[in-house]
């Protein structure tokens, strides 16, 4: 993999690190509330902010594969590209049923990522 792919894929995993410490330390955060527009209020209901929580820690998980496909798996680039595709099909997946930015928000560096593996 190329030292270009390595730092975007790098930034991938860190951009999901802070969407974890979003949803699950910061989950009634003000930052927390722009990110994902919606109210303090709906965040802070035991519900949601528990979901937020379970979620978070699914989203730590992803950075810690991208990362684990960079520095220490030997099939280095097939797991990156595997866990890259699995984030933009997600963010497709949101873009249809939430929100037409999250493609772009979520999914944008990612398909930068992917496609830098092919150079």
């Amino acid at each position: 993999m190329s030292f270009i792919s390595m730092v975007l894929v790098v930034l991938v995993a860190l951009e999901f690190f802070y969407i974890m410490y979003l949803e699950t330390f910061a989950t009634t955060s003000a930052a927390t509330s722009r990110v994902f527009n919606m109210t303090r209020e709906s965040l802070a209901d035991k519900s949601l902010n528990t979901l937020f929580k379970n979620q978070g820690i699914y989203n730590g998980l992803i950075g810690v594969g991208l990362l684990y496909s960079v520095f220490f798996a030997t099939a280095s680039l097939e797991i990156s590209r595997l866990i890259l595709l699995y984030i933009i099909f997600v963010a497709l997946y949101g873009s249809f049923t939430s929100d037409k930015k999250i493609i772009f928000t979520q999914g944008g560096l990612a398909i930068l990522a992917l496609v830098s593996t092919f150079f």
